[in-house]
């Protein structure tokens, strides 16, 4: 059935489904983009242009959408067989993908922050870009060729697996059978309400779904505060600025990352916020220069998932709703939306079905593993259908394989259309608005509700979309700490003032009390936390001549010089809008995963006090320091550094979300070296100072060899993005307070090529919908730079030093004969029956506005003004949409099949400190795959699966460890099977290795 034709434009009207785009000759070539390209410079907004983000005037130069297209899914089981467990991805230009194709809206690009002017030089680039678009396209060269061969598409996936069906998880059912209770007492608009944010601005949060009342008027359930976001409370006042993701997963500590998560969701449960927008663990680092790549933990599946789990268990401990994101292949900011850059669609990452399961899905398995409440999807295509619309995503892969219990929501505007993703498996839409930012207009809200009251959209698929989000509130125990009467929000997003509207993105309307100020930072508890995590998550790369630690009292009378930008503030801690610009010391990222520093000790602030007081300890002499907080007066510096004894240089390297752009970095890195001519000020102080330390605050990998020989840089630490503490947490380890024992979570590389030909970001778009493939497969970071031997990183995946020594000694190991252990795990546990609701239909009556009722502006209702517009007419589905899927046997459990958890192979190793210092080692255990495992149903006697050298499979950072591995770490996923394989015993034999990083593995054994 179909929805009437004034609703039928914002839900989807299917229509043809497009083609692919077109593939450049250029593609994987232009990895690093000219410094002189600016691309699209969004307008500067100012402290006080906050107020005025959502007037009248402001607004997204975009066309008007004019077409709305639909999900076309194209069955073709049998292109997915061509590519089998070998490596014949890497071998063929166009791969199978596995997903479905899916041209939505020709929408107004959104971007998570306030609404924005474009210039006209902006519009005129664009059309610009409009016309080169369509030269190219005519004469069948330059920037984008027609003619690329379409990738293969799959199967859709319907219906939705509704949620609290698993047989083998006690508290999910006791949360469903809450959550029922409730949602069978309200009404068809209060079930839209759950599902539907209420607009960009009309609450208090980043993101606000409506309250929920019965059928009779009572209150059942609040309205649900949404912030971001992973390294703490955007917009919020009094809060903590943790460390980045990038440096958590530095530190290899479990214990802090849970931690972090922890502190984090105690602060937000004090703010009145239920969901934690993070943690972040796409992108997972496909690419070292991806922009927002400092919000995760690092570029490798097991050491994002072992975080992700960690900081989502710290999250949920404390009562609060954990956001796994952004699901999934968002590994670049370029494209990553529609209407960017001229284009009318984000750009489509085309990843193979083995990929996905071994790489990109296995953090996010994880993370459902550790109960997750809230999976957020991403903005870009992936295999052509936008992930908020990816039925085999969504349905296929999160709710049925992964047996997700929790609800999907949008990234803001990442939604791109309305009928197709409630299909999908979408569960709840953010902002709220649709397809602009803040004009009020939904792709749910009212038109799903006049979906469900037409049949477009079954009741019951509503009601699980309603019953996922309320069992989840059960389940972390919101019940006990929030309510529909306690605990609302306490802070203003919009505001800083302490009276304000009520409903900002109205711009009129009711005013009272919007912050209240409440500090949630427990003194200074929080903070020694954040100087903890920072420190450990130090990673320190060389140290010739033991020049660290700095010894207490070795330099009295001598001279001390601090040289760059990034020892000082700058402008100040919070200069520019959501940290949106590299200026001062850099202690995060920018984006909305950025958030207001409270306070930010600088290097040389606490350089300087550490200095003084270690002389004052020893009653001597201070030593004379010297500070020139530039990068750029290279004359003076270089004759200060002649005169200095010891030289500490200070270098960064920043990027974020694509919304902003700063000296010309929009999002992702042009490259991988120091910005703000960080090399050359290294290259100047090292040529006059004979002791020379080089301290490096970055969002990922910063290449070194320019100076990295020079014999008077005598030590270098990456010190991440630590977050508020971030002078004290250095000079923790500087002066050796703390053994520095970070380990790098990604390779630093000699070359940006030795990443190999598909790590760069694709910076100009090859086809009207950009195409990026992930032709390399399994082969990123490490993997590839083990695979193509020649390419020997400046310090690999997993590196660091210390100031001690260490040994690692085997003490058991424990594993069963492998012919014991069957290929593929036990069959999938029973589904036990879901909630089941009435299956009537309400009047349309219920669905009314109600009497008098008083509207605020640009607020987003569930209500429908006219019941003339129920109408039912045939609705055109999408391809597959009336052929139910078979359950996948990986399934049946949160995480997948229960079995694959099961744990087969147990180390015990003891960690002896060799040294004369107090430290701590990680004991990285990495595992190689049998290499004689032949491809199922290959007919060649010598075709093999092809393995990387080695893969990441556990670690610990404690003296006395055990280790483990689980019938997933050693498996593989079987394209043919369709499921998780482990290699028989006549197929070769697993290695494991074990050190302290994935270079250094003195412990090998053979099973």
């Amino acid at each position: 059935m179909a929805l009437a034709e004034e609703d039928k434009a914002l839900s989807t009207a299917p229509q043809e489904a497009h083609t692919s785009g077109a593939t450049s000759p250029l593609e994987g070539s232009s990895r690093v983009r000219p410094t002189g390209d600016k691309g699209i410079e969004l307008a500067n907004m100012s402290r006080a242009e906050r107020q005025h983000l959502l007037s009248k005037e402001a607004s997204f130069a975009t066309r008007t959408p004019s077409a709305i297209e639909d999900d076309g899914y194209v069955s073709s089981d049998d292109e997915t067989g061509k590519f089998n467990d070998s490596a014949a991805l890497l071998e063929t230009k166009d791969k199978t993908s596995w997903f479905t194709t899916s041209p939505v809206f020709s929408s107004r690009g959104g971007k998570k922050f306030k609404r924005t002017k474009i210039s006209k030089c902006a519009v005129c680039i664009g059309i610009v870009g409009g016309i080169v678009v369509l030269v190219s396209m005519i004469v069948g060269g330059g920037v984008m060729v027609l003619g690329r061969k379409p990738v293969a598409k799959s199967e859709g996936w319907y219906p939705t697996p509704q949620g609290g069906s698993l047989s083998n998880s006690p508290s999910w059912q006791e949360s469903y059978a809450k959550a029922q209770k409730i949602v069978e007492r309200l009404s068809l608009p209060a079930k839209v309400n759950l599902t539907t944010g209420v607009g960009w601005a009309q609450g208090f949060c980043v993101g606000n779904t409506g309250p929920a009342y019965s059928v009779d008027g009572e209150l059942l359930f609040p309205s649900l505060c949404l912030q971001d976001g992973p390294l703490g409370l955007r917009f919020a006042d009094h809060a903590t600025a943790w460390p980045a993701g990038l440096t958590a997963g530095a530190t290899w500590n479990r214990e802090l990352m849970r931690e972090r998560g922890r502190l984090h969701a105690v602060e937000a449960r004090g703010k009145g916020i239920n969901v934690i927008l993070g943690p972040a663990m796409g992108p997972l680092g496909r690419m070292p220069a991806g922009g927002r790549n400092w919000e995760g933990f690092g570029s490798d599946p097991v050491l994002q998932g072992v975080a992700a789990s960690e900081t989502i268990k710290g999250i949920q401990s404390e009562g609060v709703i954990a956001t796994a994101k952004h699901y999934i292949f968002n590994e670049q900011e370029h494209f990553r939306q529609a209407n960017e850059w001229g284009l009318s669609h984000a750009l489509s990452a085309n990843v193979d079905d083995r990929t996905l399961h071994e790489l990109y899905l296995w953090p996010f398995a994880e993370s459902v593993k550790a109960g997750v409440g809230s999976i957020m999807c991403s903005y870009q295509q992936s295999n052509n259908t936008y992930s908020c619309g990816n039925s085999k995503l969504l349905n296929g892969i999160l709710k049925d394989e992964l047996g997700f219990q929790g609800f999907i929501q949008s990234d803001w505007l990442a939604e791109r259309t309305g009928v197709e993703a409630v299909l999908a498996g979408l569960d709840m839409t953010m902002p709220g608005d649709g397809v602009r930012w803040a004009d009020g207009v939904s792709l749910l809200g009212p038109h799903l509700t006049t979906a469900v009251l037409n049949s477009t959209i079954p009741l019951w698929r509503l009601n699980d979309m309603a019953t996922r989000v309320v069992a989840t509130y059960f389940q972390v125990g919101q019940d006990k700490h929030f309510g529909v009467d306690k605990n609302p929000p306490n802070f203003s997003s919009w505001t800083n003032e302490k009276e304000g509207l009520i409903y900002f993105g109205a711009g009129e309307g009711p005013r009272g009390v919007v912050n209240k100020y409440v500090d949630v930072q427990d003194g200074d508890k929080h903070s020694q936390v954040v100087r903890k995590i920072a420190a450990e998550g130090t990673v320190l790369a060389k140290n010739e001549g033991g020049i660290l630690p700095l010894k207490r009292g070795a330099w009295k009378g001598k001279k001390v010089g601090v040289y760059g930008e990034d020892a000082g503030e700058g402008k100040g801690r919070n200069y520019c809008r959501d940290r949106g610009c590299n200026q001062g010391t850099l202690a995060s990222g920018w984006g909305s995963g950025a958030v207001e520093f409270p306070y930010l000790v600088t290097p040389i602030e606490a350089l300087s006090k550490a200095f003084n007081t270690t002389a004052e300890s020893f009653n001597a002499e201070k030593p004379e320091i010297t500070s020139i907080l530039s990068n750029s007066n290279l004359k003076k510096i270089s004759a200060s550094a002649e005169e200095q004894d010891l030289c500490l240089v200070f270098i960064n390297s920043d990027s974020g979300e694509g919304y902003l752009m700063d000296n010309g970095v929009r999002g992702d890195r042009n490259d991988l070296y120091a910005q703000k001519g960080g090399d050359k000020l290294v290259f100047t102080v090292a040529e006059k100072c004979t002791n020379t330390i080089v301290v490096i605050h970055a969002v990922g990998a910063v290449m070194v060899d320019k100076w990295i020989e020079n014999e008077n840089v005598k030590g270098l630490l990456y010190a991440h993005l630590p977050g508020q503490e971030s002078g004290n947490s250095l000079v923790d380890v500087l002066f050796g307070d703390v053994n520095p024992s970070g380990k790098l979570p990604y390779t630093v590389g000699k070359t940006f090529e030795d990443y190999g030909p598909n790590a760069g970001i694709l910076y100009y778009p090859n086809g009207i919908i950009p195409q990026q493939d992930f032709t390399e497969s399994l082969y990123i970071d490490y993997r590839y730079f083990d695979k193509v031997s020649r390419h020997h990183p400046r310090y690999e995946f997993g590196y660091g030093l210390s100031y001690t020594t260490f040994k690692i000694n085997p003490k058991s190991f424990n594993a069963p004969d492998r012919s014991s252990i069957p290929e593929l795990p036990a069959a999938r546990p029973t589904s036990r029956p879901a909630p089941k609701y009435t299956e009537d239909i309400p009047p349309v009556s219920e669905a009314l506005y109600p009497p008098s009722f008083t509207r605020i502006k640009k607020h987003i209702y569930p209500y429908i003004e006219d019941p003339s517009k129920v109408v039912k007419a045939p609705y055109n589905y999408p391809k597959d949409y009336n052929t139910p899927r078979p359950e996948s046997q990986a399934g049946g459990g949160e995480g997948g099949n229960p079995a694959l958890y099961e744990v087969i192979v147990t180390m015990e190793v003891e960690v002896e400190n060799t040294g004369a210092v107090t430290g701590k080692e990680v004991v990285q255990l990495y595992l190689g795959m049998p290499d004689k495992v032949k491809v199922y149903g290959s007919t060649k006697a010598d075709e093999y699966v092809d393995f990387p050298v080695k893969v990441l499979r556990d670690f610990e950072k404690r003296k006395t460890v055990t280790l483990r591995l689980r019938r997933k770490d050693l498996s593989y996923w079987c394209v043919y099977r369709q499921n998780w394989v482990l290699p028989k015993e006549d197929e070769g034999k697993f290695t494991v290795w074990m050190g302290s990083s994935s270079r250094k593995l003195p412990v090998k054994i053979e099973f």
